[in-house]
């Protein structure tokens, strides 16, 4: 898959495509339905699918500080879109000068000129060009005039999550943020995931002997609330059963706020340094300060023995 960052990126004599457009942030399941007709109808008419993303988000530009937490981060989201069959990912730098497009200028520059778009694929609430003002509507008005269609998808899914409430990034952010990572999990089609890098911190752990990865995680990033989660610790495309600790240590009068993952039965791990990812699967309890450390060891234990049968229950389902 190509990933374009920028449209000076987009290689000369590049052909007709068929072409969605959106933050996509965390490519939940009906972001999924969007550009698996977006590759779908590419293969039905013989030409590549390509996704436009931006960089930042466009509320951290238009709104300074707004900057939502994120679900995945750029690499992440282009390993899931190239898993849907995605043929290229363009990544626009979104600047002030870029948000200052009028609609009409924003087909032109990207659609037309540069990826020159024989259908365009969104759902229905899709917004672009200068104060959000463009719609599918003035899209499909342009179409005639550049050549391309416009086909609008429903990406309408509901579940469980959220008491039902209609699938979306939004949504999944609120979940993560309570804590309820099942239910993100749905909305997602797969477990949350946070990334970075393992750095020294008190090792504690280790001295209980529970030695933990801490994760300094990527800026902007969507973490669970303060507790204890079962999951997985992934290193080098190996993912690890592990018990998951977010919040700032309260037994030991923390203040910094961390993401540490104990890989269960895991022995001699030199983690430092490594790009790691920890994947959420399920809530196991809140975060405790405990009359004592042997009160505390108890408590650990038993969060590893309830994670690592929750892993396996998952990876047996």
């Amino acid at each position: 898959m190509h990933c374009w960052r920028g449209l000076e990126d987009i290689p000369e004599g590049w052909g007709r495509s068929v072409v969605t457009i959106g933050s996509y942030d965390g490519v939940h399941r009906g972001h999924q339905l969007i550009i698996g007709r977006a590759v779908e109808r590419a293969r039905e008419l013989g030409v590549p699918s390509v996704v436009v993303t931006f960089d930042p988000h466009p509320s951290e530009v238009v709104r300074p500080g707004t900057h939502p937490p994120l679900l995945a981060p750029h690499q992440r989201r282009a390993e899931l879109m190239a898993g849907l069959g995605v043929d290229a990912v363009l990544i626009l730098p979104f600047t002030s000068e870029f948000s200052k497009l009028s609609p009409a200028d924003f087909v032109v520059k990207v659609l037309v000129d540069k990826l020159h778009a024989k259908l365009v694929i969104e759902g229905p609430n899709f917004r672009f060009g200068h104060r959000a003002a463009g719609n599918v509507t003035f899209l499909a008005e342009l179409g005639p005039t550049y050549d391309f269609q416009v086909e609008v998808i429903d990406l309408y899914v509901s579940g469980d999550a959220g008491g039902g409430e209609p699938f979306s990034s939004t949504l999944t952010r609120r979940l993560i943020a309570e804590g309820d990572v099942a239910g993100a999990a749905e909305i997602l089609g797969r477990p949350h995931r946070v990334e970075g890098v393992v750095v020294r911190g008190a090792q504690r752990g280790r001295e209980l002997g529970f030695p933990t990865a801490n994760v300094e995680t990527l800026p902007h990033t969507a973490i669970p609330a303060d507790g204890v989660y079962a999951g997985w610790l992934t290193v080098n495309g190996e993912a690890m059963p592990a018990a998951i600790s977010v919040g700032t240590n309260p037994q030991f009068d923390g203040t910094e706020r961390t993401v540490e993952a104990y890989a269960i039965d895991r022995v001699g791990l030199d983690l430092y340094g490594l790009h790691v990812a920890v994947d959420f699967l399920a809530y196991v309890r809140g975060m405790l300060k405990f009359e004592s450390i042997d009160d505390l060891l108890v408590a650990m234990a038993a969060d590893v023995k309830r994670s690592s049968e929750l892993t396996a229950a998952y990876e047996r389902a």
